[in-house]
């Protein structure tokens, strides 16, 4: 492809851009601006990455900041807490560097916790605090995979509905003695009580959910446009899900 090709294209997709956003604009103006990633080590990558996909794609028009929040500036690995996760001493952990520790974030609009193995660690005294204490101040907590689990060891899951990662299942409902957990699920909305909080089921569910996020507070155009250029193929249905389970939770 030529230079005039490749120009001709990018503003072809700018244009389209302007479209796909413009309506919603004026009927959601800038509700959502601010997101908070929390990391830790052992995070799931695509619990991350996905979300982080679907929101760069939006600030290509609006403004959004996002805030990758962990408990010190170090670089945070996927790397598994112990060799015995870790068999055959493998080398594949990418790492994620911090732009805010958890004293020092500003305060987001939406909190996001992922999963991953780590979230089980022992050891998560300061980040289950930092979500303790943040979670009622922003306007919308959203848990991907077994997030659900580390959001319900934060206690700020005790009388509500939730889903998680049903190869997890049994090991995280045990996190969430006062949560009622939905098998059968995609992802579930809570808003019971505010701030309402979203939990996917397991990782790639993350996608789904926070495609029906940009449909519910940016448009579906939005959504629509978003998904065409990733390429991804929408479950829409929360009550769908290929790996679902037949039982709910509630205790």
């Amino acid at each position: 492809m030529g230079a005039s090709q490749l120009l001709q294209t990018l503003l072809s997709i700018l244009n389209l851009c302007s479209r796909a956003w413009g309506a919603s604009d004026e009927a959601y103006g800038t509700l959502f601006q601010n997101y908070g990633i929390v990391l830790f080590r052992g995070f799931d990558m695509i619990d991350i990455y996905g979300p982080l996909e679907v929101i760069q794609f939006a600030a290509s028009y609006r403004q959004i900041n996002v805030s990758l929040i962990s408990e010190t500036m170090n670089v945070v690995t996927t790397e598994r807490l112990s060799s015995a996760m870790n068999p055959m001493n493998s080398s594949v952990w990418p790492t994620l560097p911090p732009t805010h520790t958890f004293e020092t974030a500003p305060v987001p609009d939406v909190l996001i916790i992922p999963g991953g193995p780590g979230m089980r660690s022992p050891d998560m005294n300061r980040t289950l605090k930092y979500i303790a204490e943040t979670a009622p101040k922003v306007k919308l907590v959203i848990t991907i995979c077994t997030g659900s689990g580390l959001a319900a060891r934060a206690g700020i899951m005790n009388g509500r509905k939730a889903t998680t990662n049903k190869t997890s299942w049994p090991s995280i409902i045990g996190y969430g003695p006062n949560t009622t957990w939905i098998g059968h699920a995609r992802w579930v909305e809570d808003e019971s009580r505010y701030p309402p909080v979203w939990s996917s089921s397991g990782v790639t569910s993350g996608l789904d959910l926070m495609f029906h996020f940009v449909e519910t507070f940016y448009g579906a155009d939005n959504a629509t446009f978003i998904s065409t250029i990733m390429e991804y193929e929408r479950h829409r249905d929360p009550s769908w899900d290929p790996f679902a389970r037949n039982d709910t939770v509630t205790r």
